[in-house]
């Protein structure tokens, strides 16, 4: 949909011309004038695309080589505390952002890390969510089964690899789905620690934006949703047992 069709069938909202608003489905003059101006004229948004690659992918493989075992452990060890840690990881889990974002500056200061990547990716690191939902699925998994491999000989390492890890795979990939969204599209974080331009994520890109460049806003929403769209659909299955936390019973 080209600038002047938007102005016509928007322009109420858009631009504020008044008048009457017109929703249409389908563009009557399709056009990728928008995406071809977004992709070749604006390099700010490959950088700031670039950036959010390089803040959430390490958030996720930091959460499973941290948070795997963790989940692990609380989910099948008994241990004295264990369910203090566990209430202790659902109260951080709902408090909102606001609430900890002065002690996340406070310690992000103190370890020289403000205004860099890190700022972003050692909190998200360590979140305690994508730990409480692969606890839930661990937790679901018999005993019986840890018992009958170590009756055969298998170690700890061996029961988590070969039984833990696959029968838990939903958990792990409706974390990781789940925390991809949340992070790709995260803006008070990197508005709170990123004051350099440079460094900010393609979440912000879009505030950028004046009302005079509509078209590239909506080539960029598009751009910008397409990898939450694509992992959604390869992880569906996966997501729907997460949520109805379907397991295995006794």
């Amino acid at each position: 949909m080209g600038v002047e069709e938007l102005r016509e069938s928007y322009g109420s909202v858009l631009y504020g011309t008044g008048g009457k608003l017109h929703w249409k489905l389908f563009p009557l003059y399709p056009t990728l004038k928008a995406y071809l101006q977004l992709l070749l004229d604006s390099p700010d948004f490959f950088v700031m695309f670039w950036n959010s690659c390089k803040q959430v992918f390490p958030v996720l493989v930091g959460q499973l080589l941290f948070g795997l075992p963790a989940a692990w452990a609380l989910g099948k060890f008994h241990f004295k505390g264990r369910k203090s840690i566990l209430y202790l990881y659902m109260i951080l889990m709902i408090l909102p952002f606001q609430v900890t974002m002065v002690s996340n500056y406070t310690v992000l200061s103190r370890l020289k890390i403000l205004d860099t990547h890190w700022s972003v990716i050692l909190p998200g690191i360590f979140s305690t969510f994508p730990v409480f939902l692969m606890t839930k699925f661990f937790q679901q998994i018999p005993d019986s089964l840890l018992e009958a491999a170590k009756v055969d000989g298998a170690g700890a390492c061996r029961c988590f690899f070969y039984i833990g890890l696959p029968l838990g795979m939903p958990g792990v990939i409706s974390s990781l789905i789940l925390n991809f969204l949340e992070y790709w599209n995260a803006i008070e974080a990197p508005m709170t620690f990123l004051k350099t331009k440079s460094l900010l994520p393609v979440s912000l890109y879009l505030s950028n934006i004046t009302g005079k460049d509509m078209g590239s806003a909506f080539a960029a929403s598009i751009l910008i949703m397409a990898p939450s769209v694509f992992l959604f659909a390869c992880g569906q299955n996966y997501l729907e047992q997460g949520i109805l936390a379907s397991g295995l019973k006794e």
